[in-house]
């Protein structure tokens, strides 16, 4: 059995694409829903997913591994829903899933590395360290998992992992307005994190918030990576990177003082 598994909150605009895609090549569909609002829970079961229902977790690589839990399949494909199965993606997996079914898994490894085409603000990214960006997202059942400690972590494997033929189609950022709204959940987990850590706003931190990472960032984005490449989304791409660490300092700042506040 191949499943797909998926882990969602306001994904109206997306899921169906992506459901699209795969809903010949699956088995099952599993989508675990964070108290979304929109109409992405009744669109998902029109198309055939089993939907289930939980909080919209900040981590929400929580609600992912819930997904990954609930599926019944040997070959198992984690998505976010802004992402596509290309065609030679799909074919690869198709290929793997026959060589399950014909007991030929002991050659198999683990998972397989996927490569990953970013759209920002209308282009598909060529450098800048987002492409091939390559992530984790099919595997056996039972070998891998994630952390569920950042948003950006990649999966742990037990055994030996591959790279997939294909693409992920990945349809980040649209629009610059969904770019602000993704940039603005990053950020407060960042700022949430660095909270959890104990630490506290200070001259030194501001230093290295405001100033040493945002540039160093840009630097190895822009420069270092070949950023510049990509035209005005790349510039505009490692500057948004470079400044998710003033934003997640400031929001920090605003976590300890709210917290002294109410002490």
């Amino acid at each position: 059995m191949l499943s797909v598994v998926l882990a969602v909150h306001n994904e109206e605009k997306n899921i169906a694409r992506c459901l699209q895609a795969v809903k010949a090549l699956a088995d099952e569909i599993v989508v675990v829903d964070g108290e979304s609002t929109d109409k992405t829970t009744s669109i998902a079961k029109k198309m055939g997913a089993r939907v289930i229902s939980t909080t919209n977790k900040q981590n929400f690589h929580i609600n992912k591994q819930i997904a990954m839990d609930a599926a019944k399949g040997d070959l198992i494909l984690q998505l976010d829903a802004d992402e596509v199965v290309d065609d030679q993606l799909a074919a690869f997996i198709k290929s793997v899933h026959t060589q399950i079914l014909s007991k030929e898994d002991k050659i198999l490894p683990a998972a397989w590395w996927i490569k990953r085409k970013n759209l920002f603000l209308g282009s598909f990214l060529t450098k800048g360290g987002q492409y091939p960006d390559a992530v984790i997202r099919l595997y056996r059942k039972g070998l891998a998992h994630l952390p569920q400690k950042d948003v950006h972590e990649q999966m742990e494997v037990e055994g030996e992992v591959g790279t997939a033929e294909g693409h992920l189609i990945h349809y980040s950022n649209p629009t610059f307005e969904d770019y602000l709204r993704k940039f603005n959940t990053y950020t407060s987990f960042t700022a949430s994190s660095l909270h959890k850590e104990g630490l506290t706003p200070s001259f030194t931190l501001a230093l290295v918030y405001l100033f040493k990472k945002p540039l160093w960032q840009f630097i190895r984005i822009y420069v270092r990576h070949r950023g510049y490449v990509d035209g005005l989304p790349g510039f505009l791409f490692a500057t948004m990177s470079g400044l998710h660490f003033p934003f997640a300092y400031i929001k920090l700042w605003e976590l300890v003082v709210t917290e002294k506040k109410h002490a």
